[in-house]
């Protein structure tokens, strides 16, 4: 099958503030020494490389005091050029969504809004042709799916998350296309796994080992799938399924439980 990229376009923040300094997920360990400048070339070389392959990507400035900042998939949903800013579960992020809100209005989208729900953005909602993907167990309220729904006007698939270190969906599933994607079983419930065994009997399942090397936090364009580089099983697979994977290296953002899909926010007008 010819797999075929479609240009997208990107909302970035560079990580000039990016630290460890508290813990809100199994990733995170602030007595571990972070390098900041490590960060930046990292996020750089992923950066350009989103123009290389032909994406626009614009960015947000990073404000200091918030060392997350950098994971701009969290920061909103955008769907049809609505944006559904995101509620913070912890209060040590619960500040970038002003940043957030500020942005896209400045920029013209005519439907801002911040979640009355706590979600966390594209960490928790990912976009799969029609419909919603929606993750809840630790950051994202189920209730806040209702109302996914009901803004954007789409059908919403709720995903429970079981295993902490996939506290995120995004962490534990990513979208490849329109009607493929890949993911780790263990990490669901197992009525979630029915469900995505239902919708997608073909897709590709990740090992322990790629899960937990955060290969499935990744981004792709319908054909080229970039994914941290030690998800080297996943890469094999992609391969198999005429994907053109891109191993990338964010290990210093990883120290905070993000990489790939976690730096990269879509911006769908």
């Amino acid at each position: 099958m010819a797999r075929t990229a479609t240009p997208r376009h990107y909302l970035m923040v560079r990580p000039t503030h990016f630290d460890v300094e508290y813990s809100i997920n199994p990733w995170m360990d602030p007595g571990k020494p972070t390098f900041a400048q490590l960060a930046v070339t990292q996020w750089e070389w992923l950066r350009d490389l989103f123009g290389e392959l032909g994406h626009r990507v614009e960015q947000l400035d990073p404000r200091p005091g918030l060392p997350d900042m950098v994971f701009a998939a969290n920061g909103a949903t955008v769907l049809d050029g609505r944006v559904l800013v995101a509620r913070f579960r912890h209060t040590q992020r619960s500040a970038e969504a002003g940043a957030y809100l500020s942005w896209f209005r400045s920029r013209g989208y005519e439907s801002v809004r911040q979640a009355q729900w706590v979600n966390e953005g594209e960490g928790d909602y990912l976009v799969a042709g029609s419909r919603l993907l929606a993750g809840t167990g630790f950051r994202t309220s189920p209730r806040a799916h209702a109302e996914a729904a009901d803004y954007f006007g789409v059908p919403v698939v709720s995903l429970t998350l079981v295993d902490p270190r996939f506290y995120h969906l995004d962490t534990a599933l990513a979208v490849l296309d329109e009607e493929m994607i890949m993911y780790y079983p263990p990490a669901f419930s197992d009525e979630s796994r029915r469900v995505l065994e239902d919708l997608y009997p073909d897709a590709i399942l990740a090992s322990a080992e790629d899960a937990a090397a955060f290969g499935l936090n990744a981004v792709s364009d319908g054909r080229h799938v970039i994914l941290p580089q030690a998800a080297t099983t996943l890469i094999a697979q992609l391969r198999d399924h005429d994907y053109d994977p891109i191993p990338a290296d964010l290990s210093e953002l990883l120290k905070a439980g993000g990489s790939v899909k976690c730096c990269t926010l879509e911006l769908r007008t």
